[in-house]
């Protein structure tokens, strides 16, 4: 006799069980259980896009020009928030994209650290500094199929023009946000004509859900 089948004989009140609820208790302990975790990787045919904004900055001025514009002390406290709840998440990117400005660099290393990404893979774009959100999805379609996870650090309008392109449910992106988006394709070069399966948006002053 097997151990699950053992262990199903022995719940409480068996002998009481009508014929259909003796069979669900068998069924429930032979059938594999389901992972409903949505950071867990089931599919491999699936992508996941994390869109994520950079954390508040200082305002541009005779100090700092654009690019070089840092995290505020609320921003770094947002972004250490935002990081750990990655991390709980168990969120893996394969590779994470950077602006060159200092303040998305900032952003995509704090999150890096918490999820044990090397720092020097973090690949900086050039063209996602100012890019519209056309050029963006074209960054994203050329990427790397083998590649599952990405994670794209990047600045409004222009971020928040291609989370709600991609999901008319994104409705903004604070500082700070987190847009994941999880497409059933094999191909990059899909996004943008199959809509995602599903999407979450999380940024630090959201409740927890």
């Amino acid at each position: 006799m097997s151990r699950k089948f053992s262990e199903a004989l022995l719940r409480p009140n068996i002998l009481q069980s009508t014929d259909n609820e003796l069979i669900l208790i068998l069924k429930e302990a032979f059938e594999p259980k389901r992972e409903s975790n949505f950071y867990h990787a089931q599919d491999e045919a699936m992508k996941r896009l994390y869109l994520v904004r950079h954390a508040q900055s200082s305002k541009e001025g005779a100090a700092f020009s654009d690019r070089d514009r840092p995290l505020t002390d609320l921003g770094r406290r947002a972004l250490e928030k935002m990081a750990k709840r990655l991390a709980k998440r168990s969120v893996e990117p394969d590779l994470i994209l950077s602006s060159p400005a200092l303040r998305t660099l900032a952003t995509a290393e704090g999150i890096a650290k918490k999820l044990d990404y090397d720092l020097k893979a973090i690949v900086v774009n050039e063209r996602l500094y100012a890019c519209q959100a056309d050029e963006m999805l074209e960054i994203i379609r050329a990427l790397d199929d083998t590649l599952k996870r990405v994670m794209l650090v990047g600045h409004n309008p222009q971020l928040f023009a291609m989370a709600n392109r991609l999901s008319r449910k994104i409705k903004c992106l604070p500082t700070c946000a987190v847009a994941e988006f999880r497409f059933a394709i094999k191909s990059w070069a899909e996004v943008g004509e199959e809509k995602p399966e599903k999407t979450r948006l999380d940024y630090p002053k959201k409740a927890k859900g």
